[in-house]
């Protein structure tokens, strides 16, 4: 039996559930397994405490898969918490007014390293990790056994696979390439979605449930999606009454894309102010001419990567928001958001809190804001929760 012994006193977070054992918790390594090959997790007393897949490459060297002895790694094991995922989201399956959102969510599911999200009738699918690489044709089978569905779209073409000595992969796995761009509907709102080669897998389906409540807080304000990528945040406030809606994004292939998803919901896009370049930029120049708004919603991407990033990425977030304030008229609404799993939501308060009183306004929390319920926090992993957002009145 191949074995990863632990430290004296580093079993207590395997006997607390967490699913990562780092590196520095190793003591010894038996039987030299492979790359993904299931272990034996032992004590440094000998005790036995889990099974779990090797990654010789990654500071997390082991995956958790499983704290019961008597639970075997096969191929049964994957098709049994994949069917058992997907069954969760019963309630989002029997909505036909939202056809996209996520089915397995890595670790919440007890399937570390996986991520499958439903876009219409494609599935879109990231492995992350080479515990789960080993698994792969297994995790393709038991996907199409437990949806029905035949079209799925691999976009294995995230950086954390190098850390895990893995190339990138993306691509059909069939002989059907999906369309240039997938029709979705979201709570009856309708998108266009670029699975090939659009952020994450496509869509950014964790912030459904904060679109809706912020479509709610937009009537008769003029507003600024800042980061707007193909323009959800704008669609859902349109539609919830704004006068008017400012979109700034880097891309002008995401505005572009915006500008038709705005077509696509019955709003007129020439009606509508597009900025392509720069948020930072952008917003200083509004402050510096005196531009001014009621409702302003900041959602970027991730500024801290790993933990070590994250004083770096708090300045970017403070300088980011105090601009915002800035911009905001008395009474206005800042949405503002961090997607970075190392911020936490403690930090990302005290971050927007530090750059109200640098643009010397008083703020008040009137929401807290995390992703959406198809992207769950385990609690024996407090790690999944990495999207927090706060709703502030100034």
């Amino acid at each position: 039996m191949k074995r990863l012994i632990l430290k004296p006193g580093r079993e207590k977070s395997v006997l607390q559930k967490h699913p990562w054992i780092y590196s520095g918790a190793i003591e010894k390594v038996e039987g030299k397994p492979e790359p993904g090959e299931t272990v034996a997790i032992y004590s440094s007393q000998g005790q036995w405490l889990a099974w779990a897949g090797y990654s010789p490459r990654s500071s997390i060297r082991a995956r958790i898969w499983s704290w019961d002895v008597n639970e075997a790694i096969r191929p049964e094991f994957f098709e049994g918490r994949i069917a058992k995922a997907i069954s969760r989201r019963w309630h989002l399956q029997s909505d036909s007014s939202t056809t996209a959102y996520r089915l397995i969510h890595a670790e919440s599911d007890g399937l570390p390293g996986l991520i499958v999200d439903r876009y219409r009738d494609w599935l879109v699918v990231q492995i992350l990790t080479v515990t789960m690489e080993v698994w792969r044709d297994v995790i393709f089978k038991s996907l199409r056994q437990s949806t029905g569905f035949d079209h799925i779209y691999e976009r294995s073409d995230v950086e954390v696979r190098s850390l895990e000595g893995l190339t990138s992969r993306v691509g059909p796995c069939g002989e059907t390439l999906p369309p240039p761009v997938v029709e979705i509907q979201e709570y009856g709102h309708r998108f266009w979605v670029d699975i090939q080669h659009g952020q994450k897998t496509g869509f950014y389906l964790d912030q459904r449930e904060n679109r809706r409540i912020v479509g709610h807080l937009a009537a008769g304000k003029e507003v600024l999606n800042a980061f707007c990528y193909t323009g959800a945040f704008s669609v859902y406030t349109l539609a919830g009454g704004a006068k008017s809606v400012c979109s700034i994004d880097v891309s002008g292939e995401a505005l572009r894309l915006a500008q038709e998803n705005l077509k696509l919901n019955g709003f007129d896009p020439e009606q509508h102010e597009w900025v392509e370049g720069d948020v930072f930029q952008v917003l200083r120049h509004f402050r510096d001419v005196g531009r001014k708004f009621d409702l302003i919603i900041l959602d970027p991407p991730k500024f801290a990567p790993t933990t070590a990033q994250i004083a770096r990425a708090a300045r970017g977030y403070k300088d980011i928001n105090w601009l915002a304030f800035r911009l905001l008229r008395p009474g206005g609404l800042l949405v503002t958001f961090s997607c970075s799993g190392g911020v936490t939501p403690e930090l990302f308060q005290k971050i927007v809190a530090d750059a109200a009183l640098d643009a010397g306004v008083e703020g008040r929390i009137l929401m807290r804001l995390y992703q959406a319920p198809d992207h769950p926090v385990a609690l024996n992993f407090p790690e999944g929760l990495y999207l927090k957002g706060l709703v502030v009145e100034i």
